[in-house]
């Protein structure tokens, strides 16, 4: 094992904490906080020209005013579909259609709501966390097995394990930063 295999195994762990953000980020990007967001309406998927597609591939998304979000079919036909996908999504929103486009009111949340968001968006966090963790602990026992083997050196093995260990932490402040956002966002602070 050489320094590029070191510098591979960091790439990996790079891309796969990466991933773990990136599903935090989204998991809490559809959580609604009494302001429109396009990205609120991810999780929807249309039935469409005989398949189930995302809603963002079937209508183009805007915000037209704060606590509105405009779904402009790009298939007039479509509409009736997308106003039932968005019923039928699990998000508490009764879309309204002029025919043309479709108009998603976002309510105003209780304070109790919010709180229950605010618990969800921590356990997404740690979730995350956890997720960003796991993949150190993977990382690590590879660097230690590559040790036992002999294949790296001790100096090679401590100044990979701190460059994981960098990485993790950078990975838990991105993630500690997005939870931090998304909790003002909801509850106001």
């Amino acid at each position: 094992m050489d320094a590029n295999d070191i510098k591979s195994l960091h790439a990996a762990v790079k891309q796969r904490m990466d991933t773990s953000l990136d599903h935090a980020r989204r998991e809490m990007a559809a959580l609604r906080s009494g302001r429109a967001s396009v990205n609120l309406l991810d999780p929807v998927q249309v039935e469409a020209y005989g398949s189930m597609m995302p809603l963002n591939q079937v209508a183009s998304l805007s915000i037209p005013e704060p606590t509105v979000i405009m779904v402009s079919p790009f298939d007039p036909s479509l509409s009736s579909a997308i106003e039932k996908a968005i019923q039928k999504s699990n998000l508490g929103l009764n879309p309204a259609s002029d025919g043309k486009s479709i108009r998603v009111p976002i309510p105003m949340l209780t304070e109790e709501r919010r709180k229950d968001m605010s618990r969800l968006v921590h356990k997404y966090a740690e979730e995350a966390r956890n997720a960003v963790r796991q993949v150190r602990r993977d990382a690590n026992d590879r660097l230690k097995k590559l040790l036992k083997d002999s294949k790296i050196s001790e100096d090679d093995e401590r100044r990979a394990l701190d460059e994981v260990q960098k990485t993790t932490d950078q990975h838990v402040g991105f993630i500690d930063e997005i939870q931090k956002k998304k909790d003002a966002e909801l509850l106001g602070k």
